[in-house]
């Protein structure tokens, strides 16, 4: 592992200028032009700083803008990939279980950045994807230390004829994928 990538999910080792623009982005996420515009710069130094990816993943998400934000955890995921030495399209990562689930930040970056994108791909009935990532999810943290376990239950239960993402959003919110990049330390 590297350590500069285990910095950079803490938020760590960001160049002056991407954390300004990261911290105006995040004071003006009412204005969303502007914000967009202070990600861009930020993008622009570091384009593929987990917290820029974050900050970005975010600002999508939470301006329901759930098909931009799954294009960012797409994103995400290769850059994760590439710092586990994984494969870095993600359905040709191996089905086994990755050490460090509890305390790696790479590792763990991967993972809440796959069930986000699980997430994503449900609320936007891809169902395929949905249920691809759940189960590469599944396999790679097999004591579901990011929570993933919720999540299939919400897809189950979605498939069983049971209340849909905007039914019982309650239950969505604790599953999500993005409420956990959203536990994760970066600016905006």
């Amino acid at each position: 592992m590297d350590a500069d990538f285990d910095a950079a999910v803490l938020g760590q080792g960001l160049p002056t200028a991407v954390e300004a623009a990261l911290a105006e982005a995040g004071a003006r996420r009412s204005e969303p032009v502007l914000a967009m515009a202070a990600l861009m710069r930020a993008q622009s130094l570091a384009p593929d700083h987990p917290a820029v990816l974050i900050a970005f993943y975010r600002h999508h998400f939470y301006g329901h803008r759930l098909s931009m934000a799954r294009d960012v955890a797409r994103r995400a995921l290769v850059v994760g990939a590439q710092a586990l030495r994984l494969p870095v399209v993600w359905r040709e990562v191996p089905k086994r279980a990755l050490p460090g689930a509890r305390h790696d930040a790479p590792t763990r970056f991967f993972l809440f950045v796959l069930k986000g994108y699980a997430y994503l791909s449900l609320r936007l009935d891809d169902e395929v994807e949905a249920r691809d990532a759940l189960a590469l999810l599944r396999a790679l943290d097999p004591d579901d230390c990011v929570g993933a376990a919720l999540l299939e239950a919400v897809r189950q239960r979605a498939l069983a004829g049971g209340a849909d993402a905007e039914g019982d959003e309650s239950v969505y919110v604790q599953a999500t994928g993005a409420a956990a990049w959203a536990r994760l330390p970066a600016a905006a």
